[in-house]
């Protein structure tokens, strides 16, 4: 019986401790996305961000990938580029999507904290891509 406990004890601590691993940046960097953007995580959501010379644009998933509406939700990124903070806010423009325009510089070296409300939370969620990395074709 103690030998069956301590196995059993063992395999439940492999899982978890696989379950952390492979939601670590480093982990999520390997992962191709659907939209050629960066993975995060942000609370129970994976968001997406993709980066285009004048927009943001922020997909929401769940861990297994599937659409979280944002229709109702807010959100904002916060670029540091070219030793300039700008804040874009972004807004729903699709089941899953939120987007904004703002005025930043592409800058190998640019950082963007993304921060996500969604109706059914009430309280915002966090994500910091940084480094951002280089947009997958």
């Amino acid at each position: 019986m103690k030998r069956f406990t301590l196995t059993t004890l063992s395999m439940i601590a492999l899982l978890f401790s696989y379950n952390s691993l492979a939601h670590t940046d480093e982990f999520l960097d390997t992962q191709k996305t659907p939209h050629g953007g960066q993975l995060r995580m942000a609370g129970h959501y994976h968001l997406e961000l993709v980066v285009t010379e004048k927009s943001l644009t922020v997909y929401v998933t769940d861990h297994a990938g599937a659409a979280i509406p944002t229709k109702n939700g807010t959100g904002n990124a916060i670029v540091l580029a070219n030793k300039t903070k700008t804040t874009v806010e972004l807004e729903p423009v699709d089941d899953n999507v939120l987007q904004g325009e703002g005025k930043f510089v592409l800058d190998p070296n640019m950082k963007v904290v993304v921060s996500v409300t969604l109706p059914e939370d009430k309280e915002p969620q966090q994500a910091r891509f940084e480094p951002l990395i280089k947009q997958q074709k």
